[in-house]
């Protein structure tokens, strides 16, 4: 077998990693960062003339033996599963510091073993992050307010969206991974079952992670889940996923799962603002947990849609949390296109809280709030005005995210957006 000449005919769903990567065309090194299975090497591929797939032997064996002359014979090489052969790192980086004319593509779901010493690229290899498809890059969806116009504070808040609070229910539990969300469900449940017990028994372990018990990961990977969208401490998503005295995990053992599940990319925390010029004091420093896919939180959890949308005890509170795990996703996703960060913001005891701050590189900022409501009343938008009011013309735009039919700017100012049309 020999390497992959990547074909290009094959029916592709465009990302905003694609807006990226146009804008940075003649860039010579970028590591496509994320999860597995977001859609890293589809991206790649489209753009290389040959691809090496590292974790099969023929490839790896190939690029092991002629790894000087490999690297150098085609224009734009795409790299996949760099991380099995961490040497290609350093070796990218010296043919970059002698100026070749070739571009690389690295494309991975993890960082090499502990214990490999590369250099950290700084400087030559440009890294990105590819997350899962957020709801802007639904088929199903066409977004009418931008976040590049939010910025540039031309926006128009108009449109009409019919999805259903039920819609989105579907869309919390098929995740955005792009071969897995449109299976027929039971193929689909079986397949995320997969994803997740694979992670735990083998992603995990190829990390370095000697994991004893999968079943506690698993339930502390649960835990986590369950406290979506907020700041519950670490301890108490221990405890809640180790209740009884004789499972007792160490906690050792779970910050070695928090640091694991970070390096894979499967949890996502947001972090807390702090603006580097600040009106603000006793901001609180504490991060909002979020699993990079609301899906595989659901899963996790073991909820369906219908169960999201029940009256049994806890279900639409898990539906809220999952809901704004979604937004999360998509205020990354395009935030990120826009050369901008998301964090949440919240005062210390919590008398002043702000779901989401995306800050752009020049230190605009725009604030989100999430309701699951379709009509956002008074109550739900004086953080808002009181970021405003702290901000002043540093905030360009404000917003509601809802469930509901359509967009609209509220007399106050404050727009009113259906998550479905956000983009």
């Amino acid at each position: 077998m020999t390497p992959q000449t990547p074909d290009k005919s094959q029916p592709y769903l465009t990302r905003y990693l694609d807006r990226e990567l146009d804008e940075l065309e003649g860039t010579p090194a970028i590591a496509i960062n994320g999860a597995k299975g977001v859609g890293k090497t589809s991206t790649a591929v489209r753009r290389a003339d040959i691809m090496y797939s590292l974790d099969r032997s023929t490839d790896f064996e190939l690029m092991s033996a002629a790894m000087d002359t490999k690297l150098r014979e085609n224009p734009v090489i795409c790299l996949d599963e760099w991380q099995r052969l961490p040497e290609l790192w350093d070796a990218v980086r010296h043919n970059v510091d002698e100026g070749v004319s070739n571009r690389y593509l690295f494309t991975g779901s993890a960082s090499p073993a502990p214990g490999t010493d590369t250099h950290s690229g700084a400087g030559r290899i440009l890294a990105l992050t590819m997350r899962p498809l957020c709801l802007a890059e639904y088929e199903e969806t066409t977004p009418t307010v931008l976040i590049d116009d939010l910025f540039a504070g031309n926006a128009t808040i108009k449109g009409t969206s019919d999805w259903t609070i039920e819609d989105y229910a579907e869309a919390l539990c098929a995740t955005g991974l792009p071969g897995v969300k449109d299976l027929p469900a039971r193929q689909r449940r079986a397949t995320i079952s997969r994803y997740i017990d694979y992670a735990v028994t083998h992603d995990v372990v190829d990390q370095g992670m000697r994991v004893q018990r999968p079943d506690m990961l698993r339930a502390w990977w649960a835990a986590y889940a369950a406290a979506t969208a907020t700041t519950t401490n670490y301890t108490k998503i221990l405890n809640a996923a180790t209740p009884g005295k004789a499972d007792k995990v160490a906690k050792g053992t779970s910050l070695n799962y928090r640091t694991i599940l970070t390096q894979l990319q499967l949890i996502e925390p947001v972090p807390a603002w702090s603006p580097n010029y600040s009106p603000f004091t006793r901001l609180t420093g504490t991060p909002k947990h979020h699993v990079f896919d609301p899906g595989i939180a659901a899963a996790l959890l073991r909820l369906t849609p219908d169960m999201l949308l029940s009256q049994a005890p806890g279900g639409f509170e898990a539906f809220g949390q999952l809901f704004e795990s979604l937004v999360t996703l998509t205020v990354r996703v395009a935030g990120q296109a826009a050369e901008a960060s998301a964090f949440h913001l919240r005062t210390q005891g919590g008398k002043q809280e702000v779901n989401l701050i995306l800050e752009r590189y020049d230190g605009k900022v725009i604030a989100f709030e999430v309701k699951t409501k379709p009509t956002p009343t008074d109550r739900d938008v004086r953080h808002l005005h009181w970021l405003k009011e702290k901000l002043g013309d540093r905030l360009v735009d404000a917003v509601v995210v809802t469930t509901g039919p359509a967009a609209y700017r509220r007399k106050d100012g404050i727009a009113v957006v259906p998550l479905a049309l956000l983009g």
